[in-house]
């Protein structure tokens, strides 16, 4: 087979996404010795890779991602390309495309939090097309959690029958630091002074930060509770309120704000946090809290979407994101309680044992089997 790959999101530039397509990328290229792939990149990335072999081909497609020449230039150049198959790994795919294919949906996050990013009805209704669209046309569709397979369709009205969940994978960088000096160096390049509880993520609406900041000041109250609030990820200037609100409760010398943080520094901040809370509104798989589980942190998460489904039962305190207090009450319930830190711990490297990328990639490569068949 030829089989083609969207990989214009591709590498740790685009946070959740372009790991999958790289992890997706890498793994098939490992087990798979025997199919030909074409991968449509845009720059800088397709300058930065190089093809491992000659069944590998690079295109440049440089296609910006929801625009006219995503819709035409880029279906025309699919077209011109003898491929069996295209795998589309994110919703953005030319609408003109009919030839085989299958679609990963990752989540349908605009769908239900469109944000300050997705305020005009145009863009909703083009959002909503491309989604309906681009399941229809696909030969099989791919969705990472039973949640987003239900939300899937629900939306669109897709039979059940064409979408398979594949779940993501952990990468096996994500592992317990303990070296002291290793912990204290991460604490002292974030300016970390206390212990702490982690967040990791972007700054979007349905991250639910204010919820978050507005339960750490109900902490601050409490005599058995003496620590910082660490959010990392790139501050969005459309998200005003995160800063307004830890201002307003004279929060500032408690959060620290870390910017971007490298994939390189997250081990060591994971395992140097003393729980890891997640209160996001809607995900659609919700990656961070296995690896702050692969990193040995206990994990206080949102009931929200498909997270009690990624995390399992049992292996995480989850709280209701939409009450400040409950999910205080979460965050000290850990805190406060050794053994039942070493119980989280304990059932969540367990759980992390159940999400690998070589599984996903070998579920995918069977899929392109069963398409091309």
């Amino acid at each position: 087979m030829r089989i083609g790959i969207d990989a214009r999101i591709y590498g740790p530039g685009f946070t959740g996404i372009g790991r999958y397509v790289h992890e997706l990328i890498s793994n098939l290229l490992e087990i798979d010795d025997e199919n030909e792939y074409v991968l449509f990149m845009n720059s800088p990335e397709y300058e930065d890779f190089t093809p491992p072999n000659k069944r590998v081909t690079k295109v440049l497609a440089n296609a910006r991602h929801y625009s006219f020449s995503e819709q035409f230039t880029f279906w025309l150049m699919l077209r011109k390309q003898k491929i069996d198959l295209v795998h589309f790994t994110h919703f953005n795919a030319p609408i003109l495309y009919t030839r085989p294919s299958i679609v990963t949906i990752h989540d349908l996050t605009l769908h239900f939090y469109p944000g300050k990013k997705m305020t005009s009805l145009y863009r909703r209704l083009a959002y909503q097309l491309a989604i309906k669209s681009v399941t229809r046309h696909a030969s099989r569709v791919i969705a990472v959690s039973e949640n987003t397979k239900k939300d899937l369709i629900e939306l669109t009205k897709v039979p059940s029958g064409k979408i398979e969940v594949i779940y993501e994978g952990v990468n096996p960088e994500f592992k317990e630091v303990t070296r002291r000096s290793v912990l204290s160096d991460i604490k002292k390049k974030y300016g970390i002074v206390k212990p702490f509880i982690l967040y990791t993520g972007v700054w979007r609406s349905h991250k639910n930060l204010v919820n978050l900041i507005k339960a750490f000041s109900y902490l601050k109250k409490d005599e058995k509770f003496d620590g910082q609030l660490v959010i990392t990820g790139k501050e969005d200037p459309l998200y005003v309120e995160v800063r307004s609100t830890i201002q307003n409760l004279g929060l500032e010398g408690d959060v620290v704000f870390t910017d971007m943080v490298p994939e390189a520094d997250l081990p060591a901040l994971y395992s140097a946090a003393t729980v890891y809370v997640f209160p996001s509104l809607y995900e659609g798989f919700g990656l961070p809290p296995l690896e702050a589980m692969a990193c040995g942190t206990p994990v206080a998460a949102s009931k929200a979407a498909c997270i009690p489904e990624i995390c399992g039962e049992g292996n995480a305190v989850f709280f209701d994101p939409y009450d400040p207090t409950d999910i205080s009450d979460s965050v000290m319930k850990i805190w406060v309680n050794e053994s039942l830190q070493q119980e989280l711990i304990a059932k969540g490297r367990e759980r992390v044992k159940e999400f690998s990328w070589r599984k996903m990639a070998k579920e995918v490569l069977k899929m392109y089997h069963e398409v091309c068949a």
